[in-house]
Formats: structure tokens, C-alpha cells, sequence
């Protein structure tokens, strides 16, 4: 919609977005799991489903990435529709152009877009100025995508959310920052074993105690997190943008690897995962990593398909499928 005094484009108030999963409701999120598994059941029995045809995403990447590209440009394609791969180097972006007046643009070319960036205000500019749903690939905040699809990786496994016991062993970074939303909407428990220099923020915590009282546990125990635990989750100490802290990183987070030690501690049905790219030896043994409790590759494949639904729900507006 143009500002008729303005000339500007104005939000559009009907559109959704996913700038954190926080803000949608758990009901809408439930729908979004059931018409994943749908979406994936179809893809397995060869069922051609293109809702998206004529659908056009474009990718904004301000950091590399493997798992998010590939798994939104190949969801697009099944779906129907294109997807266009903007990096910084190759965009005006890389130029210093405002992300206001490329949100504005890309709305009148584009269904949607995907934005993987280092900096929250940066996603939440190109969300207000944007007139098509905005979906975040990750900032160094939060990833909502990759803990969406880790809950539906928990959801095929143990046929529920709630419940559940869950062990985050590391750093408490953006990963942890989405695990904490999920714990606060599903009100499983979230027991996280950190160094007291790299604890998770508060706001979030205090966000998800107040939606589920107790759901949370801060520890600096790895063992005391990971007992009894059906899922036990870590990330790299060092993520993208720390590269110059890791000895340093690797100091503070020596004890906390999920090694077979640790996972032996866990539920014995329990299930272990990581996001990706891991640094076998370090945060996780390669013991683990490959072993009968890793979950990783369902978890990695899941990305496809939770995207997949996040795309037709938010571009077509489909809340399920038969």
C-alpha cells in the first residue's frame, strides 16, 4: 500500500511474519507441525503438491550458510515456486543501500523473503518496511527455523512436546535463546548447563517463565542437565562472527562436551542433536555425533520440511492439507 502523503510503502497489517516463533500462538504453531508432517509424508510417497507455483522467495544472505539455503531454495522448488539467492556482494546491500528501501523493493517483486543476518534490528527493519511475510534464517539472537524443525525432529520421535525433558549443553547463544521460546510455549522443561560468562539472556527467560513457570533451570553442571534427559541438544562454542574468541571460548567451555559419558547419564530412550556445522572433538565426540542416539540427520532433513510448511502457511496462507 502506497502513503498517499508520504509516497511511502506503509506495513501491511493483514501479512505474517516469522521474526521469532514467540510471537505466534501455540495453536498456530501446533498447525504448523501437523502440516510439516504432511507435507514431508507426501514428499516421501512421490506426491507432487505445488501450492507455490508462480511464487517467487528471495534469500537475503549477510552470512554463509549450507543448511538454510539449501533446504529453502530446494522447499521452494518442490512447492512450485523460485527462489533467488541475494548475498551482501552481490546486492546494494554490500553498498551500504538502507535495508528499509530493500525491503520496499523486494515487496514489489517478490511472495516473501528470507533474511540470515547477524544483527536483530536489521531482520526487524526489513519486517516493518516490508509488505510481504519476512521470515528469519537466523541473527545472532535468535534462530527460529532450526528449533522449529528440532521440535518436530522431538515430536516424530516421542509422538509429543510437552512433557519432555530437554538438556542445552554450551554456550547460551541464539540457539539457546529459541530453545528457551520453545520451553516457554510447549512448557516442556529446559535445563541448561552453561559457563556463568556465557549464560543465556535473561529477557528470554523471563519471557518463557512467565508463559510456564519452572520450565527453565540454569545450571554449570553438564551432568546435573543432561540426567535423566530425552533430548540432549549443543551447538559450536565459537559460532559464526566469533572465530577470534575460540581459544578463549574453548577455556570456558572445557566439560561441557556431550561426549558418550554424558549422554549415558540421559533417559535411556533419549535422543541427542545438533544444529550444524559441529567441530567433531570439541563440543560433541564423534562417538556421539554418529552413534545409535544422534538424531542429527532427521534433524537436518526436518529443515526442509518444517520450512516448507512455514512457506505455504505464510505466502498461500495454508493451514493444512488433507
Amino acid at each position: 500500500m502506497i502513503g498517499i502523503e508520504s509516497g511511502l510503502e506503509t506495513p501491511n497489517a493483514a501479512k505474517t511474519d516469522l521474526v521469532d516463533f514467540i510471537d505466534w500462538p501455540r495453536a498456530d504453531l501446533d498447525e504448523l507441525m501437523v502440516l510439516a508432517e504432511r507435507l514431508k509424508a507426501r514428499r516421501r510417497a512421490g506426491e507432487l503438491f505445488q501450492p507455490l507455483r508462480g511464487k517467487t522467495l528471495g534469500m537475503i544472505f549477510e552470512k554463509s550458510s549450507t543448511r538454510t539455503r539449501v533446504s529453502f531454495e530446494v522447499g521452494m522448488f518442490q512447492l512450485g515456486g523460485h527462489a533467488i539467492m541475494l548475498s551482501s556482494r552481490d546486492t546494494q546491500l554490500g553498498r551500504g543501500e538502507p535495508m528499509q528501501d530493500t525491503a520496499r523493493v523486494l515487496s514489489r517483486y517478490v511472495d516473501a523473503v528470507m533474511v540470515r543476518t547477524f544483527s536483530q534490528v536489521r531482520l526487524e527493519e526489513l519486517a516493518r518496511f516490508s509488505t510481504i511475510p519476512v521470515i528469519n534464517g537466523l541473527t545472532d539472537l535468535t534462530h527460529p527455523c532450526q528449533v522449529l524443525a528440532d521440535i518436530f525432529t522431538m515430536r516424530e520421535r516421542f509422538g509429543r512436546i510437552s512433557g519432555l525433558e530437554v538438556a542445552w549443553i554450551g554456550d547460551g547463544n541464539n540457539m539457546c535463546n529459541s530453545w528457551i521460546n520453545a520451553a516457554g510455549i510447549w512448557g516442556f522443561r529446559l535445563r541448561i548447563a552453561c559457563p556463568p560468562s556465557h549464560q543465556p539472556l535473561a529477557r528470554y527467560m523471563e519471557t518463557a517463565r512467565s508463559r510456564s513457570p519452572g520450565c527453565i533451570e540454569i545450571t554449570s553442571d553438564p551432568a546435573a542437565a543432561a540426567r535423566g534427559a530425552h533430548v540432549i541438544n549443543t551447538d559450536v562454542w565459537a559460532s559464526m562472527g566469533q572465530e577470534e574468541e575460540e581459544a578463549v571460548r574453548a577455556r570456558d567451555f572445557a566439560g561441557f562436551q556431550v561426549n558418550r559419558e554424558l549422554v549415558e547419564l540421559a533417559d535411556p530412550a533419549a535422543m541427542v542433536m545438533h544444529c550444524l556445522p559441529a567441530h567433531r572433538g570439541q563440543e560433541i565426540t564423534e562417538e556421539v555425533l554418529e552413534g545409535p542416539r544422534s538424531a542429527v540427520w532427521d534433524e537436518a532433513e526436518n529443515r526442509l520440511h518444517i520450512q516448507k510448511a512455514i512457506l505455504v502457511r505464510l505466502i498461500e496462507g495454508i493451514r493444512a492439507i488433507a
